[in-house]
């Protein structure tokens, strides 16, 4: 198997989660994104440092935001992925 190959099909490769988070809140401001994902690093003094901390130790809330990265980012524009500057 090579692992080239499998990482072509995968729509998040070289995708950060900072570069997901960031093109989130770009897209649709803490207040929405905290409404969409209802979780407290969004609706409580929200910042990308503080969301990233979360994130990273908690698999079902990164998960989520993955998803709707790939609903609302990657799948109506894929060109976009990966434009985002960390």
């Amino acid at each position: 198997m090579n692992p080239a190959h499998n990482s072509n099909n995968d729509p998040l490769h070289g995708v950060t989660l900072k570069m997901i988070v960031t093109a989130l809140v770009e897209r649709n401001g803490w207040e929405e994104l905290g409404r969409i994902i209802n979780i407290r690093c969004f609706t409580h003094d929200p910042s990308i440092s503080s969301s990233l901390k979360f994130l990273r130790k908690t698999a079902w809330a990164r998960e989520k935001v993955e998803e709707l990265y790939l609903r609302c980012i990657v799948m109506q524009d894929p060109e976009s992925r990966g434009n985002i500057d960390e």
